[in-house]
């Protein structure tokens, strides 16, 4: 399919192998290839989406279909015959719009194109025998492995799907890894200190945009239907922000009052930051800091289009100690690194990366941030710890940790919460997400009072 020049399928290819072989995030392998090409038509946009993201989602799936079926397994493959098949799979399984012929031929014709003349018949057969097969195929049964059958109906690694059996039982697990493959809209938070709820709504209705109400808080709202954020107005004129119920919470946990000085350790893109200068009213000042001057511009970007004057941006490195914010900040926000495992429905690239060493390395980061976040807290000061992931090593287990070692105690969550997301768990003072589970993304947040 070559739309003014581009071959769409073409372009498929090159953000998997983008996102496969260069370790590149799936997010950014496919805006920057949207951006590149910005006069598409929305419906080949809307497919060239569909098909990497759903490829990526289903790949264990799609991985078995194909082992099952190809004489030369998945793993023996050359990369771009890989994701050639790979990405056919997902389009004769998931996707009735396109005929299954010209999903085979167009997959034939690309490894031709790509220099594989001589593999033309292979990529030909397979694909040909999962059209007559598929229908046919036997999955795992739950009753004999339940790993297995997870593992594939879900496309969940098997490492996670065991640690989430053992963490929180098979019914949670199930929901888990069945909202991962559920498609959601866009959440944004309406900024109801400069604009009126029912005036931002009216505005993205008259551009035809589908708002709903979000879930837990009153200034949430869901957006669908449009082809690019970019384009709203109310975007534009900063009256709304993107941002995640579950990411909204922490401001309304942290609660900050008009004059307090704040800082935020690892605040790009800056939703946060934002989030607690609207809380002030404009009065006070977030210190929002991240490692980089590229994630420092994040943060620009949105203080700049939202206007707002309380919020200031710097590169700071969280685990390096800095002398001048000892004992100074009212509240100090540690939204810590983490594995993100509560974000795979939308970074479905996070699965497949998943190793015990890098699990191990970032408990230790997230508890060098949490050292030096305790230090910048003054005395009866408040420091909110949160994750965006549902790993207990780096969630309860870390605030187990600095529990011990840290002049701190917890503070109960349940006056700032909406009541059904009240628990023993939040009265105590931390409160874990589950996608499935809660209208949320998988998210942790502590709320520590300092002696």
């Amino acid at each position: 399919m070559t739309i003014s020049g581009v071959n769409t399928r073409e372009l498929i290819l090159e953000i998997l192998l983008q996102i496969e072989e260069e370790g590149e995030h799936s997010h950014i392998a496919i805006r920057n290839a949207l951006s590149k090409y910005q006069f598409l038509p929305k419906k080949e946009r809307a497919f060239i989406t569909r098909v990497c993201e759903g490829t990526l989602e289903y790949r264990i799936q799609i991985d078995y279909i194909l082992d099952s079926f190809s004489k030369v397994t998945v793993d023996k493959m050359k990369p771009a015959i890989r994701e050639i098949l790979r990405s056919a799979v997902y389009q004769l399984k998931f996707m009735d719009s396109v005929p299954d012929s010209a999903v085979c031929n167009e997959a034939v014709k690309l490894a031709q194109r790509k220099g594989f003349y001589n593999l033309k018949p292979f990529v030909n057969g397979v694909l040909r025998t999962v059209i007559r097969e598929m229908g046919n195929l036997k999955y795992p049964e739950k009753e004999e492995d339940i790993v297995s059958y997870l593992s594939v109906k879900y496309s969940m690694p098997k490492p996670l799907v065991i640690r989430w059996l053992n963490d929180y039982g098979e019914e949670t697990t199930e929901k888990m890894l069945a909202d991962f493959l559920t498609e959601k809209p866009l959440t944004v938070r309406c900024r109801t200190y400069k604009y009126a709820s029912e005036e931002v709504k009216k505005s993205l209705e008259n551009q035809g945009v589908t708002v709903e109400p979000a879930p837990y808080l009153p200034y949430a709202f869901q957006i669908s239907n449009f082809n690019h954020i970019l384009t709203l107005d109310a975007f534009i004129k900063g009256q709304i922000q993107v941002q995640d119920v579950s990411s909204m919470l922490v401001a309304e946990i942290a609660a900050p009052k008009k004059g307090d000085y704040v800082i935020d350790l690892c605040a790009a893109p800056g939703g946060k930051s934002l989030h607690m200068g609207d809380k002030m009213e404009g009065y006070g000042v977030v210190d929002a800091r991240d490692v980089s001057d590229y994630k420092v511009g994040l943060i620009e970007e949105n203080i700049q289009r939202t206007e707002t004057i309380n919020v200031q941006a710097k590169v700071q490195d969280a685990t390096v100690f800095d002398v001048e914010s000892e004992c100074k900040a009212d509240i100090v926000l540690a939204d810590v690194p983490c594995s993100g495992y509560g974000v795979i429905g939308k970074k479905p690239e996070i699965k497949y990366r998943v190793t015990a060493q890098k699990q191990e390395e970032i408990v230790i980061l997230q508890r060098t941030i949490l050292s030096r976040a305790a230090e910048y807290v003054k005395s009866r000061g408040t420091l909110i710890f949160s994750t965006c992931t549902i790993a207990k090593e780096e969630n309860e287990e870390n605030m187990m940790w600095f529990l011990k070692n840290y002049p701190f105690k917890l503070e109960s969550l349940d006056p700032y919460l909406p009541e059904e997301l009240h628990s023993e768990t939040t009265a105590l003072g931390y409160l874990q997400l589950l996608p499935g589970v809660h209208k949320t993304d998988g998210f942790f947040i502590a709320k520590f009072r300092r002696k």
